[in-house]
């Protein structure tokens, strides 16, 4: 049954990218609620390699801020929450509990080409699949790539080994919008059929 026109107004025809925020603080509970939803999206062999940091604290904050973009700096300063959407190079590890019919840990054990192409491909589909679910909880986001993935890897992922894929503001959005709505490419612009 599709869903009804509010829902896709909340989800993508009245949704906009949101860059200021309220002082309306995002939840412990909000967070796991969005990863709830995250994790139910579609991965290849649910591999599901997206892994989170949500910076929220002033200390936090500044360990990010120098791998930020400078036109960045202000909206990361100002969100109430930011998330390093990141993968794990080594998600295949978890692959005998998420894909327990095949050997699929085997697929990418001895492959590391195919293991980093398909964690990057699969975090950014969790990357958005994160904010579409946030936009469904009624929390605002603001995805961006400015930034220096080194710097943020070096400063949050040297014990792990994650690597960072973007970032992600997250909060109450002002309701005023500063710029209208940009221009979409029609479907006969970007549609091939074979």
């Amino acid at each position: 049954m599709p869903l009804d026109d509010h829902a896709l107004d909340v989800l993508f025809r009245e949704a906009r990218t949101k860059w200021e925020f309220t002082d309306e603080p995002v939840r412990d509970e909000d967070l796991k609620a969005i990863y709830e939803l995250m994790i139910m999206g579609p991965t290849s062999a649910n591999c599901l390699p997206a892994r989170l940091v949500f910076v929220r604290s002033a200390e936090g904050k500044q360990k990010l801020r120098p791998a930020l973009s400078a036109g960045n700096v202000d909206k990361v300063m100002a969100a109430p929450v930011t998330v390093i959407l990141a993968q794990d190079p080594l998600f295949y590890q978890h692959l005998p509990k998420l894909f327990p019919h095949a050997d699929a840990k085997a697929w990418f054990s001895g492959n590391p080409d195919l293991a980093e192409e398909t964690a990057f491909r699969n975090s950014t589909l969790q990357g958005a699949y994160f904010m579409l679910a946030a936009r469904a909880l009624g929390i605002d986001s603001g995805g961006m790539s400015g930034f220096d993935r080194a710097k943020v890897d070096r400063a949050f992922f040297t014990q792990n080994g994650w690597k960072s894929n973007f970032l992600i503001n997250l909060g109450h959005g002002v309701k005023e919008h500063p710029f209208p709505r940009l221009p979409k490419l029609g479907f006969e612009e970007v549609v091939m059929f074979a």
